[in-house]
């Protein structure tokens, strides 16, 4: 049976449908916005897999190019391993609907979002957020939702719900927010340097504005929701529980009293081991169990150390941010590097200036763009003393590479006639204990300074916590992983001195209030301030000039009907060019033409080459000319490429001339004075014998040849 509704969704309308499409899936659901449709399906498996102690679960998010009428670009007419906006918007599928599955459900289950129509005015990421709850919803997989996902921009002070592509132009906050029955489970965006105050704002009015969207949802769950699974009973086994609290207590304690991650990781599989060897014959064939109930002793000393004390695993108060260690310019041949140092998670940033020519071309369903910025993050297994397989980069690697991207664009300087370079940052992280993706930031923003980019100034990041036990609330600066993994949020704050410029945010507790987001935000205020203080120490201002390995990029501006000339017949002359000087040439349809070279010399020859193929004839000015034919009353001569002028019989030479052949034939060079330009019919007349006197009065004052000039100058970006 095919149900439907439709509700007025501040201003748009947004339908949920099942019962339609995808029936055999375990849950369906079409979310239509705009024109812009995303079908969203959940199966879980009949049985459980055995040895699973996790959440087994998969979220995907699928582009079809058919939807906004197009057929994938390249060689392969058809679409391929996931596009970065695809993982980007997986995770964000993922990140609020998986800590709504109850504990102990062990079912693989897969939910997957394809876009059927997209109509490049609607971002189909809200729809497939709100899909994926739905459909959820309406399946036998038991789901604490609903999820309501809604984008929030404010524009000229005002919020917007789901506002266009277009009208998301302009707005100084553009978030993702994901919000459960009990508020705020995730958020994701970008700001233009706004206060703290305005992103409170912002999620408390996400909050209430999601509301109806949830109350659609449970609406229609009632009328075709499925009956959910059973969870397995599981009862817990108090004297095995509290034979393990005997055994294993203080030995915790003291492992977590320990500040160094891998002596304190190495401890806590001590107290595992020896308990489960201590215990073992008490309890048979029951390892498992007694390994868990000794990991939830970490879990409860963690935060009742927090909670009660005040005191954290390092030995920090909940406010203090870890020791930061800055340098700069630590790579003899890179454009740019930095390393950034916070109590055990460290980056090198490495930083590459290209041209035009290194941009990424991006295909995305609204149609195509050049890249000029990338921030690539890398995580290696070492990282964290870990053997593990080496592939590409994962889910994690873009999400968080991305983040830091977002947060760092915004100090950039535009790409204008000043600054017309492709700039590429990788961060390597080599160690970590939480928070990498803000060393990335902090990284990034010093390599930047280093390679000479002129940045409006440092930006930095924070990542910040919470441990929350009813009314208990600590808000922690600068969590560890250990933190991460044991707490109720993970919240990192991407800004500078003036605002921030990039956020996200995954809670897993309930009743997360206004109060906890303002302190939360005050406190990675603060803590940003002092890293930013930290990496100024370090570099203070973005050197003065460009590092010596780095191309030199020029511009200069020619005629837009003389682009076909500078070019030539299939790129020949363009290639000539390059070929020939060495140095990178980029022309634009407004007839801007960027030069690129390491050297002066490759710069100044390609500049000169430029310059004689699009430049016009010029008055006054003397060229080395060929002799493309003569006639009766002169010769034609080609002074630059595709420009011809006559040379007429009397300006042939300061004495009478009675045939033309007896000065000059074709194939000569000769050299040539410019000495008129019909303005109407683009007739040039030349004159050979004031050249020649020219040329004589020069060499008589013991200069060069007066057809010598120095190289035209080009503006040096």
């Amino acid at each position: 049976m095919i149900h439907r509704e439709t509700i007025d969704f501040h201003g748009k309308s947004l339908t949920i449908e099942t019962g339609r499409l995808a029936k055999q899936a375990g849950g369906a659901a079409l979310v239509t916005l705009g024109d812009t449709a995303v079908l969203v399906t959940v199966v879980a498996a009949p049985n459980v897999r055995e040895g699973f102690d996790f959440l087994p679960l998969s979220v995907d998010y699928l582009e079809r190019t058919y939807s906004a009428g197009r057929i994938p670009g390249g060689y392969f007419k058809r679409e391929g391993r996931p596009t970065e906006n695809e993982i980007l918007t997986s995770r964000i599928m993922d990140r609020p609907i998986r800590p709504m599955f109850p504990k102990g459900w062990r079912y693989e289950t897969q939910v997957i979002a394809l876009v059927l129509s997209a109509d490049k005015e609607n971002d189909p990421a809200i729809p497939a957020l709100v899909g994926a709850s739905a459909a959820l919803m309406f399946s036998e997989v038991p789901f604490a939702g609903p999820i309501a996902g809604l984008r929030i921009a404010r524009k000229g002070g005002e919020f917007l719900v789901n506002p266009t592509y277009a009208e998301r132009e302009g707005c100084d906050l553009d978030i993702i927010c994901a919000v459960g029955p009990d508020g705020l489970t995730m958020v994701e965006g970008e700001a233009q340097f706004v206060p703290e105050k305005v992103l409170v704002d912002a999620l408390v009015f996400a909050e209430k504005a999601a509301q109806p969207l949830m109350d659609l949802q449970r609406k229609m769950a009632e009328a075709v929701g499925k009956p959910k699974r059973p969870l397995p009973v599981v009862v817990k086994d108090e004297v095995l529980i509290g034979r393990v609290r005997e055994v294993a207590w203080q030995p915790m304690c003291d492992a977590l009293s320990i500040h160094d991650k891998l002596e304190r990781r190495d401890a806590i599989q001590a107290v595992i081991a020896s308990t489960v060897a201590t215990l073992g014959t008490e309890f048979p064939e029951r390892a498992k169990e007694i390994a868990g109930a000794v990991e939830k002793l970490e879990r409860e000393r963690v935060r009742d150390q927090i909670l009660v004390e005040g005191k954290r695993i390092d030995g920090r108060t909940l406010t203090d941010v870890r020791p930061i260690e800055c340098e700069v310019g630590i790579l003899p041949r890179t454009h740019g590097s930095a390393l950034f140092q916070r109590g055990e998670t460290q980056v090198v940033v490495a930083l590459t200036l290209g041209t035009s020519a290194d941009e990424q071309r991006m295909d995305l369903l609204t149609g195509e763009y050049f890249r000029s910025f990338m921030l690539h993050y890398n995580f290696p297994a070492f990282s964290v003393g870990e053997v593990k397989r080496m592939m590409g980069p994962s889910r994690r690697d873009i999400g968080h590479g991305n983040l830091a991207e977002r947060g760092v664009s915004k100090i950039l300087p535009t790409k204008d006639e000043k600054f017309q370079y492709t700039i590429r940052l990788v961060s390597e992280v080599l160690e970590s204990n939480g928070s990498s993706s803000m060393a990335t930031v902090c990284g990034s923003s010093m390599a930047l300074m280093d390679a000479g980019v002129p940045t409006k100034s440092h930006v930095g990041g924070v990542a910040m916590g919470l441990i929350k036990e009813g009314d208990r609330v600590a808000v922690l600066t600068d969590i560890l992983g250990d933190e991460d993994h044991l707490g109720d949020m993970d919240f990192k704050v991407v800004g500078t001195r003036e605002g921030i410029t990039s956020v996200q945010m995954d809670i897993k507790c309930q009743g997360l209030t206004e109060a906890i987001l303002t302190q939360a935000l005050e406190q990675a205020r603060q803590g940003r301030l002092h890293i930013l203080e930290k990496m100024t120490e370090a570099i203070a201002a973005p050197r003065e000039d460009y590092s010596r390995y780095a191309p030199r990029i020029y511009t200069l501006q020619i005629k837009q009907d003389r682009i076909r000339d500078l070019i030539g017949p299939g790129g020949r002359n363009i290639r000539g060019v390059q070929s020939e000087s060495g140095a990178s040439v980029n022309v634009d349809d407004d007839g801007t033409v960027v030069i690129a070279a390491t050297d002066a010399d490759s710069a100044e020859k390609a500049i000169r080459m430029v310059r004689e193929l699009t430049d016009d004839a010029e008055v006054g000015r003397t060229y080395m000319g060929e002799v493309v034919k003569v006639v009766e009353f002169g010769a034609f001569v080609r002074i630059l490429p595709g420009v011809e002028g006559l040379v007429h019989i009397s300006e042939l030479s300061d004495r009478r001339v009675k045939r033309v052949e007896d000065v000059v034939r074709e194939g000569d060079e000769i050299l040539v004075k410019c000495i008129a330009v019909d303005n109407k019919s683009g007739k040039i007349r030349l004159s050979r014998r004031e050249a020649m006197a020219e040329s004589q009065g020069a060499e008589d004052r013991g200069q060069g040849h007066a057809g010598e000039e120095d190289a035209p100058v080009a503006d040096e970006v």
